[in-house]
C-alpha cells in the first residue's frame, strides 16, 4: 500500500494573503497554525480532500480554540469576538482581537543574550549537527555558550563541524552513553540555566529567549517545550508523529509534586512532560536532584533518562513547566527499519526507567503498569493488527521485545551506580 507524503505548512494567521494558498492536494497537508511567533494549533488535511475557504476556517477555529482560550485566561472580556470575525473573513477585526489576546506574550524588546548554556550531545552525525548549529544564527537572543559533547566518536567529523562555528565549544566524552554525555555537558556548563537539544533538531529563532523567560517568570526547576515535526514524507515519519509524537500541545502545563501524588497509584506518567530534544534545567536542579541516570538512554537501556530525571525533580519537591512558545523542529527517522529499532529502544528504556522509578518510591504503581496494563495493551494491539500489522501495528512486536529486554536490563543493572 502506497503511503503518500504530508507536506508541512506553517500558516501565520496575521497574514491574510496566506489564505490564497490551495490547501487541498493530491498529497496530505499538515498545517501548523501561528499567531506571529506563537504556535497555537495544527490541522491535518488528508490526501485528496478538498477544502473550501469556509470549511478550512472552521477547522482552524476548532484547532486554535484551546490555546486562544488559555491566552485569554485572566484577561477582561474583549469587545471583539475573534471567532466570528475570522469566520466572517473580517481580517482587521480578527487581528485587533488576536493582538489584544496575545499582547502580554509578544515581547517588544528581546535582550541580545541570556545566561543559558546549550548542550548538544552527538555521535557520528555531523550532517545533522551542522544544520542544528546553523540554526543558532537565527536566534534573537544568544546563549552564553554552545557546548557540543562528542560522545565516543569513531572519527573527527563532529570536531570538524564544531570548529566551523566560533561560538561552539567542543567537548569530547570517550565513554559511550547519552546520559553520560548529558552529565558531562552539565558539569562543563557555566550558565545558570542548562538547555538541551538534539543534533537532528533546528531551532525556532525565539527558542533561547523563551527558555530563559520560563525560568525568569517561574520558580520551575526544569522546563520542556514544543517539538514540531520538520518532515512527514515517509510512512515511518508519519507513524512516529501520529503515535509517538514529541509534540505536547499548544497550551502551558505545570507539573508539580501534586502531579506525582494524583497519579502515584497508577505510576506517574512523567513521559508526558516533554521530550529530551527540547528541555532545560536550572543548574541548581542537578545539585538537588542529582544528574542523569547513566543506566538509561542511548548507549545503555535505550531511552527515558529525561523522564526519570523529571521524576526525581518532582520527588524532591520541584516543578517543571511546559512552555509551548519554546519551539524546535525535529526530523523523525525516515525508514521503517530505523523506526523499529528506535521503538525497541524506547520501550526498553521506558521499562527500565519505570522500574528505577519504582525503586525510588515503593508506593508508585509502575509494577502494576508494567505487569498488567502493558501486557493487556499489547495483546489488544496484536489482535487489532492481525494479520497485516500495518501503520500503527508495524512496530508492535519490536516494542514488546523492548519491554522484555528492559526488564532484563534493569535486573542486570539495578545495583550499578547511577552517575
Amino acid at each position: 500500500m502506497q503511503v503518500l507524503p504530508y507536506n508541512i505548512a506553517h500558516l501565520y494567521l496575521e497574514n491574510e494573503q496566506e489564505f490564497d494558498h490551495p490547501w487541498s492536494d493530491i498529497e496530505g497537508q499538515y498545517i501548523v497554525l501561528w499567531w506571529r511567533c506563537i504556535a497555537i494549533g495544527e490541522i491535518y488535511i488528508n490526501a485528496g480532500v478538498e477544502l473550501n475557504d469556509d470549511l478550512l476556517r472552521k477547522k482552524i477555529i476548532k484547532a486554535i480554540e484551546p490555546a486562544v482560550d488559555m491566552y485569554m485566561s485572566g484577561k477582561p472580556p474583549s469587545s471583539i469576538n475573534f471567532k466570528i470575525a475570522f469566520l466572517n473573513k473580517d481580517h482587521n477585526e480578527f487581528s485587533k482581537g488576536m493582538n489584544e489576546i496575545f499582547s502580554d506574550f509578544i515581547p517588544r524588546m528581546i535582550p541580545p543574550g541570556a545566561d543559558v548554556s546549550v548542550v548538544i550531545c552527538t555521535r557520528n552525525r555531523s550532517g545533522y549537527l551542522k544544520k542544528c548549529l546553523e540554526s543558532f544564527g537565527n536566534q534573537k537572543c544568544m546563549p552564553v555558550e554552545i557546548i557540543v559533547v562528542d560522545n565516543a566518536p569513531v572519527d573527527d567529523s563532529t570536531y570538524n563541524v564544531a570548529k566551523e562555528f566560533k561560538s561552539v565549544r567542543y567537548v569530547r566524552e570517550p565513554r559511550p552513553g547519552l546520559d553520560i554525555a548529558r552529565n558531562t555537558g552539565a558539569r562543563e556548563s557555566k550558565g545558570s540555566i542548562i538547555a538541551y537539544t538534539d543534533d537532528d533538531v533546528e531551532l525556532h529563532p525565539w527558542w533561547i529567549y523563551q527558555v530563559n523567560e520560563t525560568f525568569a517568570k517561574t520558580t520551575a526547576a526544569a522546563m520542556t517545550g514544543l517539538v514540531i515535526a520538520s518532515e512527514l514524507k515517509t510512512e515511518s515519519q508519519q507513524i512516529f508523529e501520529r503515535y509517538w509524537s514529541f509534540n505536547r500541545g499548544y497550551t502551558d502545563k505545570l507539573f508539580d509534586p501534586y502531579f506525582l501524588i494524583e497519579n502515584l497509584a497508577a505510576g506517574p506518567p512523567v513521559w508526558e512532560i516533554g521530550a529530551g530534544a527540547n528541555m532545560a534545567f536550572r543548574k541548581s536542579a542537578f545539585e538537588k536532584a542529582g544528574y542523569f541516570d547513566e543506566r538509561l538512554d542511548v548507549g545503555a537501556a535505550g531511552c527515558n533518562g529525561d523522564s526519570e530525571m523529571w521524576y526525581r525533580i518532582l520527588l524532591k519537591g520541584g516543578s517543571i513547566n511546559y512552555n509551548p512558545r519554546a519551539v524546535v523542529f525535529h526530523e523523525h527517522r525516515k525508514e521503517i527499519k530505523s523506526l523499529k529499532k528506535q521503538l525497541f529502544s524506547y520501550m526498553r528504556g521506558f521499562t527500565a526507567a519505570a522500574l528505577i522509578q519504582q525503586s525510588q518510591n515503593s508506593n508508585a504503581g509502575y509494577k502494576k503498569h508494567l505487569y498488567y496494563k502493558i501486557p493487556v495493551h499489547y495483546l489488544k494491539l496484536i489482535l487489532r493488527g492481525f494479520p497485516g500489522y500495518r501503520s500503527r501495528y508495524t512496530t508492535v512486536f519490536d516494542e514488546l521485545k523492548g519491554v522484555i529486554s528492559g526488564i532484563r536490563y534493569y535486573n542486570n543493572h539495578k545495583k550499578r551506580s547511577r552517575y
